[in-house]
């Protein structure tokens, strides 16, 4: 539910039409009814995802990473969201944006490597 691929499918049965993540986004914004029903659940299967890590491991940080990180509304809708899951009175777990772009698990994995 929570990825790029996953996002254009369902756009895509829901309207018959393909388009690409940063599309589906932008339709949403200008009123587009599939759109905006495809990034509703995508921002809720998101929040619920990111609360189910934080009441269960209560990390310090979360660091957002591939080409869906790149969505502006994660960071707003989806860190409200999130705060209405959580079992806290209010978020305390930052939620950002990556620093090494959508390679940033690529960049993860050669240094596991390294170290392997």
């Amino acid at each position: 539910y929570v990825s790029g691929p996953a996002v254009e499918k369902d756009y895509k049965t829901r309207s018959g039409r393909p388009l690409s993540l940063s599309e589906i986004s932008a339709a949403a914004l200008a009123g587009d009814r599939h759109a905006q029903g495809v990034i509703d659940l995508f921002l809720d299967s998101f929040a619920r995802g990111i609360a189910n890590v934080i009441n269960i491991i209560d990390p310090d940080l979360i660091v957002l990473g591939g080409g869906v990180s790149n969505l502006d509304c994660l960071y707003d809708e989806g860190v409200k969201r999130i705060g209405t899951l959580v079992f806290n009175d209010e978020l305390a777990t930052p939620v950002v944006r990556n620093k090494l772009g959508d390679s940033a698990g690529v960049f993860g994995a050669a240094v596991l490597a390294l170290q392997g």
